[in-house]
C-alpha cells in the first residue's frame, strides 16, 4: 500500500529532479516522479534494486510508493520539472520515495568525504558487497553513496543511494561492461583481499529466495512499466539466471584497468596467511614472554 505525500519541501539536486516531501507517516522522503527527464522505469528500478540490497543486509533508505495527490501538485508551486525549454508540473499518482537520510533532525550529512575520513568509514566493507548488487543488477551507472553522522559522532556510515540506472536504465536490458557500476574511489576496496571479503552478501545473494525476488516484484505498480506485465516477468526470470554470473561479472572488474582491488591475496598467499597469521597488536605490544 502506498503512503501519502501530504507537504512539499524543497527540490533536490540531481537529474532525476526529485523533490523532498513530507508523508503521512510522518518521515521526510526523497520523491522521484513518473515523468522524470530520466524515464519513468528509474522508479521500478529504485525500488527493486534497494528492496534487493535490503534483503542481503546492506545500508539502504527505507522505501515506499508514495501517492501525490493532484490537490498538492496544484498547491504546491515547487512541484514542477525543469525539461530542456519547457516546465511541467510534476505528475500526480503513485511516486517512488526513499526516505531521507538522517530525517529532519540535525546532523551531518555529505556525499564526498577526503581520504583521511573516508577510510574511518563504520561501513566501509559494504562498499563490496554492494558491488555484489550493481553487479547483479547491471547498473549502468557509478556507485552513489551519501555519508551521515549524528553532531557527537566522530566516524560517517556509509547509505547507498540511487538505484534508478540498475537494470540499464530505461532499457531494462543487461549489458555488462567491467568498469559499470563501481565506487568512484579504489580507496573503499582496499580492504578486499579476496572472495571472504565479499561475505555474507554475496552468498545471500546467489541463494536468495527465488519467492522473495518475485514478491519484491509484486508490489512494483504497473504504471511505472507501462502495465506490461510480461516484461517485468522477464526482468525477474534474467535476474533469477544472473545470480550464477556474479563472480565472474566482479572477476572482470577485477582483472580490469582500473585495478580495483590491489590487495587481492593471490591463493598462494592467502593460504600462507592462513597458516601463519600475524601477531595481533595486542601481542605486538605485551611482547615475549620471559
Amino acid at each position: 500500500m502506498a503512503i501519502l505525500a501530504t507537504q512539499a519541501i524543497r527540490r533536490m539536486r540531481g537529474g532525476a529532479q526529485s523533490h523532498l516531501m513530507l508523508a503521512s507517516d510522518g518521515h521526510p522522503y526523497v520523491v522521484k516522479f513518473q515523468n522524470n527527464p530520466q524515464h519513468i522505469r528509474v522508479l521500478a528500478n529504485e525500488l527493486l534494486a534497494t528492496r534487493l540490497a535490503e534483503s542481503i543486509g546492506l545500508r539502504v533508505p527505507a522505501c515506499e510508493v508514495v501517492e501525490v495527490t493532484d490537490w498538492l501538485i496544484q498547491n504546491s508551486k515547487e512541484l514542477s520539472l525543469d525539461l530542456g525549454q519547457s516546465q511541467e508540473q510534476c505528475r500526480a499518482g503513485l511516486q517512488f520515495g526513499s526516505r531521507l537520510i538522517g530525517g529532519l533532525m540535525p546532523g551531518q550529512i555529505v556525499d564526498y568525504l577526503p581520504e583521511d575520513r573516508l577510510v574511518e568509514v563504520k561501513n566501509l566493507d559494504e562498499f563490496a558487497g554492494m558491488l555484489v548488487i550493481d553487479k547483479w543488477t547491471c547498473n549502468s551507472n557509478g556507485r552513489q553513496a551519501v555519508f551521515y553522522k549524528r553532531p557527537r559522532e566522530q566516524r560517517y556510515t556509509a547509505t547507498f543511494i540511487d538505484q534508478g540506472y540498475c537494470f540499464n536504465a530505461g532499457e531494462w536490458k543487461f549489458v555488462d561492461a567491467p568498469l559499470r557500476g563501481g565506487y568512484a574511489r579504489n580507496l573503499v576496496y582496499r580492504g578486499v583481499t579476496g572472495w571472504e571479503s565479499f561475505e555474507p552478501w554475496l552468498s545471500r545473494a546467489e541463494e536468495l529466495d527465488p519467492q522473495k525476488i518475485w514478491s519484491i516484484a509484486e508490489i512494483v505498480p504497473p504504471e511505472w512499466y507501462g502495465g506490461n506485465l510480461a516484461e517485468i516477468e522477464m526482468l525477474i526470470e534474467r535476474l533469477l539466471e544472473r545470480r550464477s554470473r556474479i563472480r565472474e561479472l566482479i572477476t572482470l572488474f577485477r582483472e580490469s584497468s582500473r585495478a580495483p582491488f590491489p590487495n587481492w591475496m593471490k591463493p598462494e598467499a592467502a593460504a600462507l596467511e592462513r597458516q601463519f597469521p600475524a601477531p595481533s597488536w595486542a601481542d605486538t605490544v605485551r611482547g615475549p614472554i620471559m
